[in-house]
């Protein structure tokens, strides 16, 4: 291939071969220069050649644009991450409405351990007060025998 090909839009089998295999990284999600987001520029820069490269590459851009129509931009990795994410969100609000049924609970112990102590400290002031009270018995008195 000669520099007037690629200038007519042919690129070279050594450029094909890395772009396709950059593609198949980007798109299995095992990229090894990139953070491997289904974008062009990674596209190309995990080929490792430049962008002009690229673009003269009309089949493989196809074949790249038609799988991200077809399938998204959205990386196995970054499927699972999102996945995981939302698994954790529905773990945090069920924890959430844990916390807020425990701290209502706690509440209501609260107030009815207070209306206990009030009404311990009521009784014990109560037994108090009769306990100093003298006690004088009604009615006739017996004598002893002697």
């Amino acid at each position: 291939m000669t520099a007037g090909d690629e200038m007519k839009g042919q690129i070279s089998a050594k450029s094909s071969t890395a772009l396709r295999a950059a593609m198949t990284r980007l798109l299995a999600g095992r990229p090894e220069r990139t953070d491997g987001r289904l974008t062009k520029e990674n596209l190309w820069r995990e080929a490792q050649v430049s962008r002009a490269t690229m673009n003269r590459a009309q089949d493989i851009l196809a074949e790249w644009d038609a799988h991200i129509a077809q399938h998204g931009k959205m990386t196995p990795r970054e499927a699972q991450r999102d996945t995981t994410i939302a698994d954790l969100r529905r773990k945090l609000t069920a924890k959430t409405q844990q916390c807020t049924l425990l701290e209502r609970q706690l509440q209501a112990a609260a107030v009815a351990i207070a209306a206990l102590h009030h009404d311990n400290e009521a009784l014990r002031n109560e037994l108090s007060e009769r306990a100093t009270t003298v006690v004088v018995g009604i009615g006739p008195q017996r004598r002893r025998p002697r």
